[in-house]
């Protein structure tokens, strides 16, 4: 299926590894002009670099924090417009929340909430002026079906929902779509480190952490980026314009419930 992006303009965030890099290589493959962000300037320039022997389309890199208003300022300053913006940001660690401070509420806001909101404050007029515009926020299966030792994220991520539920049916009809993409466990490298830690933490072997995971998992798999990374693509495309507003799950089913 041709997706008709051909030619369009994508900033893609946390794009140096994992879910981000997978939505990348989507957009290329697709022939659409991608500018890729993350913090690291190695891994970032080595993930461009790959992108770019694709040979579909341009790939750009900018190494910024996209949770800062430093590292967006940079990202706009040399790439002011964009077609398809895609906002991916880790997670806050968990914990008990009865340990959290002030400070530790305000980053997770910062990186899960307020920094996809200023993307969109920075790119949406333009999109609607133009009469064409995608943005994809990658959030989590946890929006969903929250945990408690993730309530910084689940706090975070749940604020990015409700505002994306309403901003969502204003620009629509000038032709721009706001979509979140909710993973469940995907098989990366942050899943990895996570299942290193709880490996650590109850003194078995990594191997054994991860059979457990998914042995539980109805899919018994974990989940592709590319899966992720080709579903992003279609809500960019331009089939997707009837699509608005929604939370996507990407879980295999974990999730027990019927809506």
């Amino acid at each position: 299926m041709d997706l008709g992006i051909a030619g369009r303009k994508a900033l893609v965030c946390g794009a140096s590894a994992g879910l981000g890099f997978a939505c990348a290589q989507a957009l290329v493959r697709e022939g659409v002009h991608t500018v890729i962000v993350a913090r690291t300037e190695g891994p970032l320039r080595q993930a461009a670099q790959e992108l770019q022997k694709m040979g579909t389309a341009p790939v750009e890199w900018v190494a910024a924090d996209v949770t800062t208003a430093e590292g967006r300022a940079r990202i706009l300053q040399a790439h002011p417009q964009f077609d398809i913006v895609v906002t991916n940001a880790g997670g806050p660690p968990p914990g008990d929340f009865r340990n959290w401070s002030r400070e530790d509420w305000i980053a997770a806001l910062d990186a899960n909430m307020l920094a996809p909101i200023e993307l969109i404050k920075a790119t949406v007029d333009g999109m609607m002026d133009r009469g064409f515009g995608r943005i994809v926020n990658i959030t989590s299966s946890a929006v969903k079906s929250p945990l408690d030792m993730l309530g910084l994220s689940n706090g975070a991520r749940s604020g990015l929902t409700g505002f994306v539920a309403g901003l969502a049916r204003s620009v629509v009809a000038r032709g721009v779509t706001i979509n979140n993409l909710l993973p469940g466990t995907f098989d990366t490298s942050r899943l990895a480190g996570n299942f290193a830690a709880q490996a650590a933490r109850e003194g078995i072997p990594v191997e054994e952490v991860r059979a457990r995971r998914v042995a539980k998992h109805p899919a018994r798999r974990l989940g592709r980026p590319e899966e992720l990374g080709n579903t992003c693509a279609f809500l960019c495309s331009v089939h997707a314009g009837y699509i608005n507003g929604q939370n996507v799950l990407l879980d295999g089913g974990s999730f027990p419930g019927v809506f």
